[in-house]
C-alpha cells in the first residue's frame, strides 16, 4: 500500500498548481476583455442609453401623475453603471465566459435605476404603469416587499428590456430597476453602509443583524401607517 505521507504532499501540489493555473487563466482572459476595449465601451455606452430611457419613462410618468393628481409618485430616481471590475467579478462567480457577448446575454443588472417613491402603492402603481409601454418588455420580477429577504431588505426589482435607437440599428438593453419608499431606501442605504466588507466578529455581526431586522419590521410599520394617512386623507380630499 502506498505510503499516504508521501502521496499527500502531492496531492497537495497538484492542487495548488491547478490553482494557479486557472487563476492566470482568468488573469489572461481579464485582460483579454480589457484590452477589446472598442467592444466593452460601446457595450457600456448602449447600457447608458438604456438607462437614460427608463429614466425618462419614470420622468414623464411622475409629470403627467402631477398634472392628473397635483402631486409626485416619484421623490428621487437615480442611475448607476457597473464597473468593469464589478462585471468581471459577477461574470466568474456565475461562470459566465468573459466575452461581451456572454456577459451582454448572462448579466441583467449592469445598468440599474432605482425610483423611491412616498408611498407604498405609488410602487405598483409605476410598476404596472411602465409596463403598459409597449416597447417595455418584463424579464424577470423580484418582489421583495411582499417577501422580503432574511435580512430585511425590501424592494421591488423589475428587470426591464427596452429598445434603445442608434444611427443605423434599434438594440434591446437590459435595465434592472429598483422601486423603494423612501423607508426602504434608508434602511438598504444604512445596512449597506454599516455592514459592507466590515470584519465583526460572527456573535456581534449576529447581534446586529438582529437588530436591523427589527428596524426593517420598524420601517414596515411606518410604511403601512403613512400609507393609511395617505388613504383617509384623499378621501377628504375628493369630497371638497
Amino acid at each position: 500500500m502506498p505510503d499516504k505521507s508521501l502521496i499527500s504532499p502531492i496531492i497537495g501540489s497538484i492542487e495548488d498548481r491547478k490553482r494557479e493555473l486557472t487563476q492566470k487563466m482568468e488573469k489572461q482572459m481579464m485582460k483579454r476583455l480589457q484590452s477589446s476595449t472598442y467592444p466593452m465601451r460601446e457595450l457600456l455606452a448602449f447600457y447608458r442609453c438604456a438607462m437614460m430611457e427608463v429614466e425618462t419613462k419614470f420622468r414623464v410618468l411622475d409629470e403627467q401623475f402631477s398634472l392628473s393628481h397635483d402631486r409626485n409618485p416619484i421623490e428621487s430616481i437615480s442611475s448607476r453603471l457597473k464597473s468593469l471590475d464589478h462585471i468581471y467579478e459577477k461574470a466568474r462567480r456565475k461562470g459566465i465566459p468573459l466575452t461581451v457577448e456572454c456577459i451582454e446575454k448572462g448579466i441583467f443588472d449592469i445598468a440599474g435605476v432605482r425610483v423611491v417613491c412616498p408611498f407604498e402603492n405609488d410602487i405598483y402603481m409605476l410598476r404596472d404603469s411602465i409596463l403598459s409601454h409597449d416597447d417595455v418588455t418584463l424579464v424577470e420580477e423580484r418582489d421583495y416587499i411582499a417577501s422580503p429577504k432574511p435580512s430585511g431588505y425590501r424592494s421591488l426589482h423589475l428587470i426591464l428590456e427596452v429598445p434603445i435607437f442608434l444611427s443605423n440599428e434599434k438594440r434591446l438593453m437590459k435595465v434592472e430597476v429598483q422601486l423603494r419608499t423612501m423607508a426602504m431606501d434608508q434602511w438598504a442605504s444604512l445596512e449597506h453602509r454599516l455592514m459592507y466588507k466590515k470584519e465583526i466578529p460572527a456573535e456581534v455581526e449576529e447581534d446586529l443583524r438582529k437588530k436591523l431586522l427589527e428596524c426593517a419590521a420598524l420601517n414596515c410599520q411606518l410604511d403601512e401607517i403613512m400609507q393609511e394617512i395617505k388613504d383617509t386623507t384623499d378621501l377628504y380630499l375628493e369630497d371638497e
